[in-house]
């Protein structure tokens, strides 16, 4: 687990979104994933965490920047925490935290975070209005 400066635990904000091994197909020749690879699982969990919250369809209008705290080897287990930051009439602004562990359970640490807004659109890929139940 990682301690912050006044000793207290650091941990996940959000809701568990998306879980998913770090494979080798996402690994570059050294072991290491691919940063692009962790960015599209980080939209994906955005787009998970829209789609339940909009009750429909969502599509991708924007992602923020991605900075990289710690490396992510093979085999790393990638919990991607979601938190709605904003709404507005069609659209979301998702803030998802992207954590690692190692396969065993052990050392758990903050691995990125980026924002992403989501827009709710309907069959026909128009933007659509979120209702919310009212």
């Amino acid at each position: 687990m990682m301690i912050t400066s006044d000793d207290q635990l650091l941990k996940p904000e959000g809701e568990l979104s998306l879980r998913c091994p770090a494979t080798a197909v996402a690994s570059n020749m050294f072991g290491d994933v691919y940063g692009g690879w962790v960015a599209s699982q980080a939209v994906l969990a955005s787009e998970i965490r829209a789609a339940e919250a909009s009750e429909g369809r969502v599509a991708t209008v924007s992602i923020g920047a991605m900075s990289f705290m710690a490396p992510v080897i093979e085999g790393t287990i990638l919990s991607f925490y979601t938190t709605v930051l904003e709404q507005g009439t069609s659209s979301l602004r998702i803030k998802v935290e992207v954590w690692g562990c190692c396969p065993d359970g052990r050392d758990l640490r903050k691995v990125s975070e980026t924002e992403c807004v989501q827009v709710a659109i309907d069959g026909h890929g128009h933007i659509r209005a979120l209702d919310f139940g009212q």
